[in-house]
């Protein structure tokens, strides 16, 4: 994910939806406006990795100072579990493209109410709507403690 706290439209390129008036919920051109900011996420997050291969291999380097190594070592970490998580989000927004193709798409898989268009466009791979997620929220925070 990038590194910024912005807005779906500047992170893709993409303006947000906006509904017309009486408009079908998750009709086909809301569809396609998902799938074309998911796949255009998904590219983003792909072109990542490639730079991360190349960084490590141009940038490696068996320094002589320990400390140096060091850093260099945690440095690789941290992009190393940077890449991780997008690769969990890379799987997150291929079954997200596959709720489109199956056409259950913005539909809460808890209670089964639309989403809405406003949450899908702030989190593209939402599956829950707003109550759910809360009250999901709520019952893990009384498990963890």
């Amino acid at each position: 994910m990038p590194k910024t706290a912005a807005s779906a439209e500047s992170l893709h390129g993409f303006e947000p939806y906006k509904e017309k008036k009486g408009e079908e919920y998750m009709n086909e051109k809301q569809q396609e406006h998902f799938r074309n900011l998911l796949l255009a996420w998904k590219s983003e997050l792909m072109a990542e990795v490639d730079r991360t291969v190349s960084h490590m291999k141009d940038e490696a380097a068996n320094f002589p100072d320990p400390a140096d190594r060091a850093s260099q070592e945690e440095e690789f970490s941290l992009e190393l579990r940077t890449r991780d998580r997008e690769r969990k989000l890379i799987k997150k927004i291929d079954a997200t493209l596959e709720l489109i193709d199956q056409e259950d798409y913005g539909f809460c898989e808890a209670c089964g109410v639309e989403i809405g268009i406003r949450r899908l466009e702030a989190r593209p791979t939402a599956t829950l709507c707003v109550d759910c997620k809360t009250l999901a929220e709520i019952k893990e925070k009384q498990i963890s403690g």
